[in-house]
C-alpha cells in the first residue's frame, strides 16, 4: 500500500488511544504461563500482539476473545510439543517465546521475513539459554532458530543488555517456572530500562516474586513458583500515540487523545514531556492528553533511551522546530525493523529536513518554514518510520507518498484512519499484487 500524504493545515477531534502493544504481548504471555484461566480487558490488535495469539495457541493456551475482552486458558511449563512456531516480524514475541519454547523437546522458529526480522541478532539470548543446558541450533544468531530443549536449568544466568533488553525479559518470564532457584547478571549497559520495569510489574500482577536490584542489573529469583491465573487491563499505548500528537503539535490543531494514563511506566509517555520542552501548547489530565498546536516549535536536547519507541516520531516534531535539535542515547534504534537511524534520516533527507547521525544520535537542524517534500520514500517495512514520515508529510509543502506504508498495522493498525478521522489529507493506495 502507498500512502499520499498531502498537506494538511488543520487536525480536530478525540480519539482512543489504542490498546499498548507492549502490556499486551506481556499479559496474553502470562495468561498462558499461568494454570487457570486469566482474562485481558481491551488486548491489543497489532501484527505483534496477534503474532503471541497465534504462538500460544500453537503451544496449547485456549483463547477466546469478544468486542472487550480475551479469556486464556494456560498452559503453565507444559506447552504442547510443536516442531514450528511463526512469530511472523514481531522481534519481541520470537525473543519472549524462545525462552519458553525450552520447556518443548525441540521447535523450529521459522524466517519469514528475511529482510527485516530474518536480519535481527539474537546471539545474546542463545549464550543465556546455552548456560541454562538448552541447544540451540541457529544462523549467525538470526532466524531460522531451533530450540531442543525439555529440560532448562535455574542457576546462575548472565545475560548482555547491550543490544536489547528483550533478551532479560524473557529470561525474567521463565526462571521462576524453573525447579532451580536463579540468579540473572545483566552484562554490560541495560538498553530500555523503563521497558523491563513492564516485565516486572506485569511478573509480579501474576504473584510471581523477583528481587530485582535498584539499577535493574542483577536479580534473584526463587524457583518452583507458578503464575496466578488474574484479571489484567491493558492501558493506552504511549509509542503509537506519540506519532498523534506529534502530528498534533506541528499542525494547528485542537486534538485529544483518550485512555493516556499519567502514572504509566510506559518510558515513552515522556514523550508529553518532550513535546512541552519543544513549546506545544498541551494538558494531561484525567488520562487525557489535549494538545492545541500551534506550529510554532523550539529544539530541544533529550535522552531517548527514556522512549525509544517514541524517538522517531519526536525528531519528525523537531524537522519544524526553531534550532538544532539532539537525541542522544539511542542507539538501539539501529537494531529495530531497520536500522532507525542511517535508514529513517536517508528518508527524511530526501524530503528535505536537515539531519546528521552519529553511532547513538540524531541531529535534526530544524526548519520552521516547513520542508519542501514532493518525493516518493521507502518505509523500510518499519511500522514506527512510517508513522514519523506521515508527520513530515503532513507539513510539507508538496506532501510525500510514502511506500509499503501497510506496515504500519505491526503496531497501530488504525492510525491512518484515526488521522483521517481528525481531519488529515491522505490518500491510500492498493498497490497490485504481482
Amino acid at each position: 500500500m502507498k500512502a499520499i500524504v498531502k498537506p494538511t493545515q488543520r487536525l480536530e477531534g478525540t480519539i482512543n488511544a489504542l490498546s499498548s502493544k507492549n502490556y499486551t504481548t506481556r499479559y496474553l504471555l502470562i495468561g498462558a504461563l499461568a494454570d487457570g484461566t486469566s482474562t485481558v480487558r481491551y488486548p491489543a490488535h497489532s501484527e505483534d500482539s496477534d503474532a503471541m495469539r497465534r504462538c500460544i495457541r500453537d503451544l496449547g493456551a485456549v483463547l477466546e476473545e469478544d468486542e472487550e475482552q480475551m479469556t486464556i486458558r494456560g498452559f503453565g511449563r507444559h506447552p504442547r510439543d510443536v516442531k514450528e512456531l511463526d512469530v511472523g516480524n514481531a522481534g519481541a514475541v520470537l525473543r519472549f517465546l524462545m525462552s519458553v519454547a525450552s520447556f518443548c523437546p525441540e521447535v523450529t522458529f521459522i524466517n519469514r521475513y528475511p529482510d527485516s526480522l530474518g536480519k535481527r541478532p539474537h546471539d545474546d539470548l542463545i549464550d543465556s539459554l546455552r548456560q541454562m543446558g538448552v541447544e540451540v541450533e541457529h544462523r549467525d544468531g538470526k532466524l531460522p532458530i531451533t530450540i531442543r530443549g525439555g529440560k532448562p536449568r535455574g542457576g546462575k544466568i548472565t545475560v548482555s543488555g547491550n543490544v536489547s533488553s528483550q533478551f532479560l525479559s524473557s529470561l525474567l518470564f521463565v526462571a521462576p517456572l524453573l525447579e532451580e532457584d536463579s540468579e540473572i547478571t545483566v552484562l554490560h549497559d541495560l538498553k530500555s530500562k523503563v521497558i523491563v520495569g513492564q516485565t516486572l510489574e506485569v511478573i509480579a500482577q501474576a504473584g510471581i516474586t523477583i528481587e530485582a536490584s535498584e539499577d535493574l542489573m542483577h536479580y534473584r529469583i526463587p524457583g518452583r513458583q507458578q503464575y496466578k491465573p488474574q484479571n489484567y487491563v491493558v492501558q493506552g499505548d504511549y509509542p503509537g500515540s506519540a506519532a498523534i500528537l506529534a502530528a498534533a503539535g506541528v499542525t494547528n490543531s485542537d486534538v485529544r487523545v483518550l485512555r493516556l494514563a499519567e502514572q504509566s511506566r510506559q518510558g515513552e509517555r515522556a514523550v508529553v514531556d518532550v513535546l512541552r520542552a519543544m513549546g506545544v501548547d498541551l494538558t494531561h489530565d484525567n488520562d487525557v492528553v489535549h494538545v492545541k498546536g500551534t506550529q510554532s516549535l523550539k529544539a530541544g536536547e533529550f535522552d531517548g533511551d527514556h522512549f525509544t519507541d517514541g524517538v522517531l516520531a519526536m525528531v519528525a516534531a523537531a524537522v519544524f522546530a526553531e534550532g538544532t535539535s539532539r537525541f542522544y542515547n539511542v542507539e538501539n534504534l539501529r537494531y529495530k525493523e531497520c536500522d532507525r537511524i542511517t535508514d529513517f534520516l536517508a528518508e527524511l533527507r530526501k524530503a528535505g529536513a536537515e539531519v546528521e547521525e552519529r553511532q547513538s544520535e540524531i541531529i535534526v537542524h530544524g526548519r520552521p518554514q516547513g520542508v519542501p517534500g514532493g518525493v516518493e520514500i521507502n518505509a523500510h517495512y518499519d511500522h514506527r518510520v512510517i508513522m514519523a514520515l506521515t508527520i513530515v508529510g503532513l507539513r510539507s509543502d508538496k506532501g510525500l507518498i510514502i511506500n509499503d506504508a501497510h506496515h504500519v498495522a505491526k503496531s497501530y493498525p488504525q492510525y491512518f484512519d484515526h488521522l483521517l478521522s481528525l481531519g488529515a489529507q491522505i490518500e491510500l493506495l492498493q498497490e497490485e499484487e504481482h
